[in-house]
């Protein structure tokens, strides 16, 4: 039997493990879970009460037979979801991050990243690499979520944080390619249109930048571009994503939320996980926090694994995408 959840980061609601997970990791394997700290479906708190509190659930993924991959998103600033208020260091936004002296942006980075690994985070989806180009850009630029609109200025961020990754063994994505810090929209929010605002140096950043960062891998955005695909955002375009495979054939690469309004316009949730893989992509989001999709992560799943037994070539590819997987699971040291 294929392994099908392997491709899967999924999102949930307590502080410890539901059933549901523990059917899905049984059933299908798991890559991984993504933790958040409030609860957008419910209202109320998600995952995250403090550091005990995490530590012990992180070592109870780590302990399922898949040894699941535990991702946040930890970029620093309005992007936390291990905040001061809860007993966690801070951690300074992107913007605020390229403002400070070396040493201390150094120091600051090594004392969130050591923290997240003793807690058993394996990968932070961090640091965004979109060049500032729309500073009233309400999701990027407005927000501090952008080091610079300088190139040279996020890779001298992007490599400070990329040595101290390194040195405490914690897994770092780049995102949101091909780069939203042009966009108008929230992708939270709309289907979100950057063409015309794509630059050279903008997919320079992530293909030059990707193999050094440990880890090595990118998440894909939803960001429409019609001079690669008029009809799909990138995070499940198959031309897209078989260009960047074809520029870094090892990188893993991750979906955005497919749980985001400016996709769910155009396409389901399952919809979206189907062509996703199809096209190349390593590990589906599906964050189960602005919607909750228990039932259909599951039939996904069952979905995928009936198509590859149907499909040779579909099952060798994801045969070495989840190759990628493992060595990132032996990597961070979750498996």
């Amino acid at each position: 039997m294929h392994p099908v959840g392997e491709h899967f980061v999924l999102g949930f609601h307590g502080f410890t493990l539901p059933g549901w997970v523990h059917k899905f990791e049984q059933e299908f394997g798991l890559g991984g879970l993504i933790l958040f700290d409030r609860d957008v479906a419910r209202g109320g708190p998600r995952n995250i009460e403090g550091p005990d509190q995490v530590r012990d659930l992180c070592a109870e993924i780590h302990a399922l037979p898949s040894h699941p991959l535990v991702f946040v998103d930890q970029e620093g600033g309005k992007v936390r979801r291990l905040k001061p208020a809860a007993g966690f260091r801070d951690f300074p936004s992107a913007a605020d991050f390229a403002a400070l002296p070396p040493a201390e942006a150094r120091r600051l980075a090594l004392e969130s990243f050591s923290e997240m690994k003793e807690l058993g985070i394996d990968f932070d989806l961090a640091p965004v690499v979109d060049l500032n180009t729309n500073p009233d850009n309400p999701n990027i630029g407005a927000i501090g979520r952008s080091y610079s609109a300088d190139p040279a200025e996020v890779r001298r961020c992007v490599a400070v944080l990329g040595e101290v990754a390194r040195r405490v063994g914690l897994g770092l994505c780049l995102k949101h390619y091909p780069g939203l810090g042009g966009a108008t929209v929230d992708s939270h929010r709309a289907l979100t249109d950057i063409t015309g605002t794509i630059s050279d140096e903008q997919l320079r950043l992530f293909t030059e930048l990707c193999n050094s960062t440990f880890g090595s891998a990118i998440l894909l955005s939803h960001g429409l571009v019609r001079d690669w695909d008029a009809q799909w955002p990138v995070s499940v375009s198959e031309p897209a994503i078989r260009a960047l495979r074809t520029s870094l054939p090892d990188a893993l690469l991750i979906t955005d939320d497919l749980q985001m309004m400016g996709l769910q316009a155009i396409c389901t949730t399952e919809a979206a996980s189907l062509r996703a893989l199809s096209a190349g992509i390593d590990l589906l989001c599906i964050g189960n926090n602005l919607l909750e999709q228990a039932e259909e992560c599951l039939r996904t799943a069952e979905r995928l694994r009936g198509d590859l037994g149907a499909d040779r070539a579909l099952a060798d590819r994801l045969a070495a995408s989840r190759e990628r997987i493992r060595q990132r699971k032996q990597l961070v040291g979750s498996a």
